[in-house]
């Protein structure tokens, strides 16, 4: 093959795989999960902290240590500062282990684009595994390395008390609901409830420009949409927290619609649209959602809100879409043989080779969801790609530099050891006794 040709199979290939990623169901995560990831930041942050205290029960701290790193959307260099701040600041060596390690791994992000572009299976076990493993390994070293006495200074923060207010448990509620009617697979949401015929015909031309790209009409729209949401929101949402205008309110009328618009399912290569379950339900929650938020939240907490979202798009969305295009094209050259051969079969030893990839390829946060889902397609088993996703968020070169700054050489040692141990026995386990349940 000459580089021409393969410089087009391997652009061609990127597209493809880009398309699959733009598909309504990932939209259906991504939007309400970025949203989500937003809103986490109007809970106070003294209503997580008071309870890593070094004085907190274990049976408190553990699991506030736990919802700490769950709430946050960011990836292992990210939390490392985090992670340092709680701990030079009075949190007990263990509860803060357990927020170093459950940040990267469990985020709303991660969880939901896990289950949307992977699987349930595999996200569901990422979820739990990763949380029950952040809490063991943060009281075995707590166990193996008795922490000094921290100064009554130190843990002041740990002690102040802050209330949530109970309308932002209704908008995480009403948030989490448009996330999983988004995603959720089940007649009633999957259902067509009627059909509609639009009263136009396509020209014959635009109809074979979008078969030569692989494209539906509804996947065209929603890229359509996505490209002018870009500056769109730039200009609405990139200065919100001095003050709304047209372009605010604008940019947040064309993510509802993208939702929406992604919400039905069509016929390829007609106009009939069924509307479905999952569309009746997002429209009822979106209403729900911005009549809540406009009766009940002042302009500046709305402000903090979408700043903070916006904040998270702008970090992560590109990146996702550069990682997947770079997906499509590594799949399409790397052979099936080479994946099957390595990571086919669920041993120690492949499951071992997955968490050492995830220690030497680091990747953002999210990037290694497409990448999983590249080694899933090119036949690698569940139990090594569970491995893998359990310690890439965790394991990478740079963070475990950043950690021995931390901590010193002998608490990171032990720490990456114990992931690696973990990762790589529920990889085996999972493969052994649940992959494909």
């Amino acid at each position: 093959m000459q580089i021409g040709d393969l410089l087009l199979h391997l652009l061609q290939a990127g597209w493809l795989g880009l398309l699959d990623y733009l598909a309504a169901h990932v939209l259906l995560c991504l939007v309400p999960a970025f949203f989500i990831a937003g809103y986490l930041s109007l809970i106070p942050k003294e209503t997580v902290t008071r309870y890593l205290g070094p004085k907190t029960p274990k049976w408190i701290s553990y699991p506030a240590s736990a919802v700490g790193g769950f709430i946050l959307a960011v990836c292992s260099c990210t939390i490392l500062p985090l992670f340092a701040g709680i701990w030079k600041r009075g949190a007990g060596l263990g509860p803060a282990i357990t927020f170093l390690f459950v940040g990267p791994a469990v985020n709303i992000l991660a969880i939901s684009y896990t289950g949307a572009a992977i699987g349930g299976d595999i996200a569901l076990a990422r979820l739990v595994l990763a949380i029950t493993f952040g809490i063991v390994i943060g009281m075995i070293m707590a166990a193996l390395f008795k922490q000094p006495e921290n100064e009554p200074a130190q843990a002041e923060m740990f002690e102040q008390k802050s209330a949530m207010r109970p309308v932002l448990w209704v908008l995480f509620a009403l948030l989490l609901s448009v996330l999983i009617v988004g995603t959720l697979q089940i007649d009633l949401l999957t259902g067509t409830v009627f059909s509609v015929t639009l009263p136009i015909e396509l020209p014959a031309g635009l109809q074979s420009g979008l078969d030569a790209l692989h494209l539906t009409l509804q996947g065209a729209v929603l890229i359509v949409l996505l490209v002018i949401i870009a500056p769109v929101a730039w200009k609405g949402l990139n200065d919100v927290l001095n003050g709304f205008n047209r372009w605010t309110w604008t940019s947040l009328g064309l993510i509802a619609a993208t939702l929406l618009i992604a919400a039905p399912t069509t016929a390829t290569g007609s106009l009939i649209i069924n509307i479905t379950g999952r569309l009746i339900a997002e429209i009822a929650l979106l209403g729900s959602l911005g009549y809540v938020t406009a009766r009940y939240l002042t302009r500046e907490e709305l402000a903090d809100w979408l700043s903070e979202t916006w904040r998270f798009i702008k970090q992560i969305f590109p990146l996702l879409i550069v990682g997947v295009f770079i997906a499509g094209m590594v799949r399409s050259i790397v052979p099936e043989d080479w994946i099957r051969a390595l990571a086919g079969e669920n041993t120690i030893w492949a499951n071992l080779l997955g968490v050492l990839f995830g220690v030497f390829m680091y990747f953002p946060t999210l990037v290694e969801v497409p990448i999983a889902r590249m080694f899933l397609d090119l036949g690698m088993h569940k139990g090594p790609l569970l491995a893998y996703l359990l310690a890439d968020p965790e394991l990478s070169l740079q963070s475990i530099l950043v950690t021995s700054k931390i901590m010193g050489h002998r608490k990171t040692v032990t720490y990456v050891s114990l992931v690696a141990v973990f990762s790589t026995i529920a990889g085996y386990l999972f493969g052994l006794f649940l992959a494909g349940v």
